[in-house]
């Protein structure tokens, strides 16, 4: 799978993924609540509201939950992802069978809510730096949920780091330890026709690789001055990027060094859940 496959994801990746969420929320007798409940067969609208301010994602996976529970069912979105949504207006609107909507509910609104806060933190540290900083995501992510993640991220406004080990060639501090020559290991790498990105720690470090040829440098947990310094000494001759302890009290400071990318794990792996409501009625 490559990069590009993140930025638009497929009916045929929802529907497998949602029915995987639906099977381990029903298996293996179903609903047994909702079974309790007369006249579960006659048709009820439900709308789903924004319980905070934010940006929205994942309206596809949450419409595919109701469809793949009851395939009656009628959801129209009031938003599109990646659109900013304040408290309590309308996100989907939602016609289906009584036992449709209150089965479906759960999974819908986990796939909305996860995608929506990591749009939402993403979005946040967006707004924070300046336009020629890119926020990016890692491969931080959850398992088996990292297309989704990293599809929020873009609508939150964010970019998209490689997607797994196949995409770019990243040598960081373990692989430099476990191949001892640095030099060498950049110049087996800059051989490839992948982009090539080398992680540094310090100026010592820096300065083995200036002047070989490959794409990016990331410069790993470094005060501000200290990014300062390395950035002065690359001259522009370098894409750069910073990551290691970027949060939305520092991540401004950091911007202003003029660094191109700004890498932040925490905008998948600690992004807080949206919050919504389904409404009966």
């Amino acid at each position: 799978m490559v990069v590009r496959s993140v930025q638009k994801i497929n009916q045929k990746y929802i529907n497998s993924v949602v029915k995987k969420a639906l099977e381990e929320d029903l298996r293996p007798m179903g609903d047994i609540t909702t079974k309790l409940i007369k006249f579960s067969n006659k048709k009820i609208k439900a709308k789903i509201i924004a319980k905070q301010n934010g940006v929205i994602a994942g309206i596809g996976f949450c419409r595919q939950a109701f469809k793949l529970v009851g395939k009656e069912s009628i959801f129209k979105s009031k938003i599109k992802d990646g659109k900013f949504i304040k408290k309590n207006k309308v996100i989907a609107e939602i016609l289906a069978n009584t036992k449709t909507i209150l089965t479906a509910e759960r999974t819908a609104l986990n796939f909305l809510n996860h995608a929506s806060g990591i749009a939402t933190a993403t979005n946040n540290f967006v707004k924070k730096v300046g336009k020629k900083t890119k926020i990016c995501c890692t491969r931080k992510t959850t398992p088996n949920l990292r297309l989704l993640e990293k599809y929020a991220v873009k609508q939150g406004g964010g970019f998209n780091h490689r997607y797994n080990l196949s995409d770019e060639v990243l040598i960081k501090d373990n692989h430099i330890k476990a191949a001892s020559d640095l030099k060498k290991l950049v110049s087996r790498a800059s051989r490839s026709k992948k982009v090539v990105t080398v992680e540094i720690e310090n100026m010592k470090q820096l300065k083995k690789i200036l002047g070989l040829k490959f794409r990016r440098i990331l410069f790993d947990n470094m005060s501000i001055s200290q990014l300062k310094k390395c950035l002065k000494l690359c001259n522009k001759k370098y894409e750069t990027e910073y990551s290691g302890n970027a949060n939305l009290g520092n991540i401004k400071k950091i911007s202003r060094t003029g660094i191109n990318r700004i890498s932040v794990g925490a905008i998948t792996h600690s992004a807080k859940t949206f919050d919504t409501s389904l409404l009966l009625g």
